[in-house]
Protein backbone atom coordinates (compact mmCIF):
# COMPACT_ATOMS: atom_id res chain seq x y z
CA UNK A 1 0.00 0.00 0.00
CA UNK A 2 1.30 3.29 -0.96
CA UNK A 3 1.98 6.16 1.45
CA UNK A 4 -1.19 8.21 0.26
CA UNK A 5 -3.44 5.58 0.79
CA UNK A 6 -2.35 4.68 4.32
CA UNK A 7 -3.28 8.00 4.82
CA UNK A 8 -7.01 7.94 2.98
CA UNK A 9 -7.29 5.05 5.24
CA UNK A 10 -6.73 6.80 8.44
CA UNK A 11 -9.16 9.38 7.25
CA UNK A 12 -12.26 7.32 5.93
CA UNK A 13 -11.79 5.19 9.51
CA UNK A 14 -11.95 8.80 11.36
CA UNK A 15 -8.90 8.42 13.04
CA UNK A 16 -6.56 11.63 12.90
CA UNK A 17 -3.09 11.58 12.44
CA UNK A 18 -0.16 12.78 14.26
CA UNK A 19 2.69 13.74 12.13
CA UNK A 20 6.21 14.84 13.71
CA UNK A 21 8.17 16.92 11.15
CA UNK A 22 11.62 16.75 11.67
CA UNK A 23 14.20 19.64 10.30
CA UNK A 24 17.38 18.11 9.58
CA UNK A 25 19.12 21.12 10.37
CA UNK A 26 18.41 21.60 13.94
CA UNK A 27 18.63 17.68 14.75
CA UNK A 28 22.31 16.47 14.39
CA UNK A 29 22.62 12.21 12.81
CA UNK A 30 23.56 10.52 16.13
CA UNK A 31 20.75 11.88 18.15
CA UNK A 32 18.08 10.36 15.56
CA UNK A 33 17.70 7.38 16.45
CA UNK A 34 16.86 8.35 19.91
CA UNK A 35 14.27 10.86 19.19
CA UNK A 36 12.78 8.49 16.16
CA UNK A 37 12.73 5.55 18.95
CA UNK A 38 10.58 8.49 21.03
CA UNK A 39 8.10 8.90 18.27
CA UNK A 40 7.81 4.89 17.34
CA UNK A 41 6.60 4.47 21.06
CA UNK A 42 4.72 7.11 21.21
CA UNK A 43 2.57 6.02 18.12
CA UNK A 44 3.37 8.57 15.79
CA UNK A 45 1.80 8.12 12.59
CA UNK A 46 4.04 10.13 10.26
CA UNK A 47 7.48 11.90 9.74
CA UNK A 48 7.84 14.87 7.98
CA UNK A 49 11.70 15.70 7.37
CA UNK A 50 12.68 18.66 5.99
CA UNK A 51 13.74 22.16 6.46
CA UNK A 52 13.16 26.11 5.15
CA UNK A 53 16.78 26.70 4.47
CA UNK A 54 19.58 24.51 2.50
CA UNK A 55 22.12 23.87 4.86
CA UNK A 56 22.17 20.35 5.74
CA UNK A 57 24.64 18.39 3.45
CA UNK A 58 23.57 15.58 4.99
CA UNK A 59 19.71 15.04 3.82
CA UNK A 60 19.84 12.01 2.55
CA UNK A 61 21.83 10.34 5.08
CA UNK A 62 19.37 11.20 7.96
CA UNK A 63 16.60 9.91 5.61
CA UNK A 64 18.15 6.55 5.83
CA UNK A 65 19.04 6.58 9.36
CA UNK A 66 15.55 7.74 10.24
CA UNK A 67 14.14 5.02 8.39
CA UNK A 68 16.10 2.68 9.87
CA UNK A 69 14.51 3.05 13.24
CA UNK A 70 11.04 4.64 12.46
CA UNK A 71 10.00 0.70 12.17
CA UNK A 72 6.35 1.37 10.25
CA UNK A 73 5.86 4.73 10.06
CA UNK A 74 6.18 6.06 6.75
CA UNK A 75 8.82 8.94 6.20
CA UNK A 76 7.67 11.63 3.99
CA UNK A 77 9.55 14.95 2.58
CA UNK A 78 8.27 18.04 3.16
CA UNK A 79 10.55 20.18 1.08
CA UNK A 80 11.70 23.47 1.42
CA UNK A 81 14.04 23.36 -1.49
CA UNK A 82 15.03 21.34 -4.64
CA UNK A 83 18.06 19.61 -2.79
CA UNK A 84 15.53 18.29 -0.44
CA UNK A 85 14.79 14.73 -2.62
CA UNK A 86 15.69 11.15 -1.68
CA UNK A 87 14.56 8.03 -3.15
CA UNK A 88 15.25 6.98 0.75
CA UNK A 89 11.97 8.65 2.03
CA UNK A 90 8.81 6.91 1.47
CA UNK A 91 6.94 9.81 -0.25
CA UNK A 92 7.42 13.72 -0.87
CA UNK A 93 4.76 16.35 -0.64
CA UNK A 94 4.56 17.17 -4.07
CA UNK A 95 3.68 21.13 -2.67
CA UNK A 96 2.35 24.20 -4.65
CA UNK A 97 2.47 27.24 -2.41
CA UNK A 98 -1.40 28.35 -3.96
CA UNK A 99 -1.56 31.31 -1.26
CA UNK A 100 1.36 33.15 -2.63
CA UNK A 101 1.66 34.49 -6.48
CA UNK A 102 4.80 34.00 -6.76
CA UNK A 103 5.35 31.78 -9.64
CA UNK A 104 8.51 30.13 -8.56
CA UNK A 105 6.49 28.31 -6.07
CA UNK A 106 2.99 27.65 -7.70
CA UNK A 107 4.65 25.78 -10.65
CA UNK A 108 8.32 26.66 -11.13
CA UNK A 109 10.08 24.57 -8.62
CA UNK A 110 7.66 21.89 -9.33
CA UNK A 111 8.43 21.51 -13.12
CA UNK A 112 12.17 21.29 -11.90
CA UNK A 113 11.65 18.51 -9.67
CA UNK A 114 9.45 16.99 -11.35
CA UNK A 115 11.86 14.74 -13.41
CA UNK A 116 14.20 14.22 -10.25
CA UNK A 117 11.20 12.27 -8.49
CA UNK A 118 10.19 10.48 -11.45
CA UNK A 119 14.27 9.39 -11.51
CA UNK A 120 14.32 8.09 -7.99
CA UNK A 121 10.56 6.48 -8.37
CA UNK A 122 9.79 8.79 -5.34
CA UNK A 123 5.78 8.38 -4.62
CA UNK A 124 4.57 12.88 -5.12
CA UNK A 125 1.56 13.66 -3.07
CA UNK A 126 0.34 16.62 -4.48
CA UNK A 127 -0.32 19.09 -1.39
CA UNK A 128 -2.30 22.49 -1.25
CA UNK A 129 0.12 24.28 0.92
CA UNK A 130 -1.56 27.94 1.93
CA UNK A 131 0.20 30.41 4.36
CA UNK A 132 -1.93 31.64 7.10
CA UNK A 133 -1.41 34.91 9.23
CA UNK A 134 0.34 33.93 12.54
CA UNK A 135 1.60 37.24 14.00
CA UNK A 136 4.89 37.56 12.80
CA UNK A 137 6.83 36.49 9.97
CA UNK A 138 7.73 32.96 9.34
CA UNK A 139 10.96 31.38 7.36
CA UNK A 140 8.70 30.05 4.62
CA UNK A 141 6.66 33.57 4.51
CA UNK A 142 10.34 35.30 4.07
CA UNK A 143 12.08 32.67 1.81
CA UNK A 144 8.87 32.67 -0.62
CA UNK A 145 8.44 36.16 -0.41
CA UNK A 146 4.69 35.49 -0.32
CA UNK A 147 2.09 37.25 1.69
CA UNK A 148 -0.20 35.00 3.91
CA UNK A 149 -3.40 34.86 3.85
CA UNK A 150 -5.10 36.77 6.82
CA UNK A 151 -6.39 34.97 10.08
CA UNK A 152 -9.63 36.46 9.99
CA UNK A 153 -10.71 35.83 6.20
CA UNK A 154 -12.24 32.22 6.51
CA UNK A 155 -13.56 33.02 3.22
CA UNK A 156 -10.69 33.21 1.34
CA UNK A 157 -9.23 30.43 2.77
CA UNK A 158 -12.01 28.31 1.59
CA UNK A 159 -11.76 29.79 -1.67
CA UNK A 160 -8.15 28.47 -2.41
CA UNK A 161 -9.18 24.93 -0.76
CA UNK A 162 -12.32 24.57 -2.95
CA UNK A 163 -9.84 25.71 -6.10
CA UNK A 164 -7.05 23.19 -5.02
CA UNK A 165 -9.93 20.61 -4.86
CA UNK A 166 -11.23 21.23 -8.27
CA UNK A 167 -7.37 21.32 -9.45
CA UNK A 168 -7.23 17.78 -8.23
CA UNK A 169 -4.87 18.07 -4.96
CA UNK A 170 -5.07 15.29 -2.92
CA UNK A 171 -3.82 16.91 0.41
CA UNK A 172 -4.87 20.96 1.34
CA UNK A 173 -1.97 21.83 4.17
CA UNK A 174 -2.79 25.07 6.31
CA UNK A 175 0.32 26.32 7.72
CA UNK A 176 0.91 28.92 10.19
CA UNK A 177 4.72 28.53 9.96
CA UNK A 178 7.32 26.95 11.96
CA UNK A 179 7.73 28.58 15.47
CA UNK A 180 4.16 30.73 14.77
CA UNK A 181 2.83 32.71 17.71
CA UNK A 182 -0.53 32.17 16.65
CA UNK A 183 -1.93 28.52 15.84
CA UNK A 184 -3.74 28.70 12.22
CA UNK A 185 -8.23 29.63 14.02
CA UNK A 186 -9.97 26.62 14.90
CA UNK A 187 -12.81 28.25 13.03
CA UNK A 188 -10.89 28.61 9.65
CA UNK A 189 -10.35 24.72 10.20
CA UNK A 190 -14.04 24.04 10.72
CA UNK A 191 -15.05 25.67 7.17
CA UNK A 192 -12.34 25.02 5.01
CA UNK A 193 -13.12 20.81 6.29
CA UNK A 194 -16.83 21.26 5.55
CA UNK A 195 -16.23 23.01 2.23
CA UNK A 196 -13.59 20.33 0.43
CA UNK A 197 -13.51 16.57 1.01
CA UNK A 198 -9.70 15.90 0.48
CA UNK A 199 -8.18 15.24 4.01
CA UNK A 200 -6.85 18.82 5.48
CA UNK A 201 -3.45 18.93 7.25
CA UNK A 202 -2.61 21.90 9.99
CA UNK A 203 0.26 22.75 11.19
CA UNK A 204 2.38 25.95 12.94
CA UNK A 205 2.95 26.87 16.66
CA UNK A 206 0.65 24.33 18.19
CA UNK A 207 2.42 24.11 21.37
CA UNK A 208 0.01 21.81 23.90
CA UNK A 209 -1.95 18.65 23.52
CA UNK A 210 -5.66 20.48 23.92
CA UNK A 211 -4.80 22.90 21.13
CA UNK A 212 -4.11 19.63 18.98
CA UNK A 213 -6.95 18.20 20.42
CA UNK A 214 -9.16 21.37 19.04
CA UNK A 215 -7.87 21.43 15.62
CA UNK A 216 -8.76 17.58 15.14
CA UNK A 217 -11.80 18.53 16.90
CA UNK A 218 -12.40 21.30 14.42
CA UNK A 219 -12.25 19.18 11.45
CA UNK A 220 -8.09 19.09 11.01
CA UNK A 221 -7.07 15.39 9.80
CA UNK A 222 -3.56 15.25 10.11
CA UNK A 223 -1.70 17.34 12.70
CA UNK A 224 1.76 18.70 12.40
CA UNK A 225 4.16 19.16 15.24
CA UNK A 226 7.84 20.14 14.90
CA UNK A 227 9.26 23.24 16.48
CA UNK A 228 8.21 22.37 19.64
CA UNK A 229 9.89 19.45 20.29
CA UNK A 230 13.08 20.38 18.87
CA UNK A 231 12.94 22.18 21.78
CA UNK A 232 11.20 20.51 24.27
CA UNK A 233 12.87 16.63 23.82
CA UNK A 234 10.47 15.30 26.58
CA UNK A 235 9.08 11.65 25.57
CA UNK A 236 6.15 12.21 28.04
CA UNK A 237 4.81 15.27 26.16
CA UNK A 238 5.02 13.44 22.61
CA UNK A 239 2.88 10.96 24.37
CA UNK A 240 0.16 13.51 25.70
CA UNK A 241 0.09 14.74 22.18
CA UNK A 242 -0.22 11.67 21.03
CA UNK A 243 -3.24 10.90 23.05
CA UNK A 244 -4.94 14.14 22.77
CA UNK A 245 -4.70 13.71 18.67
CA UNK A 246 -6.02 10.35 18.64
CA UNK A 247 -8.78 11.12 20.83
CA UNK A 248 -10.89 12.14 17.52
CA UNK A 249 -13.13 8.54 17.01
Amino acid sequence: MNTYNQILNRVNSKKASFVILIDTENISTDKLPIFVTKCVESEVDFIFIGGSLLLDMQFDQKIKTIKKFAESIPVIIFPGALNQLSGSADAVLFLSLISGRNPEHLIGNQVLAAPMIKKLSLEAISTAYMLIESGQTTSVEFISGTNPIPRDKADIAIAHAMAAELLGFKLIYLEAGSGAEKTVPNEMIRKVSHATKIPLIVGGGIKSPESANQKVSAGADIIVIGNHFEKNNDSVFLKEFSLAIHSKS
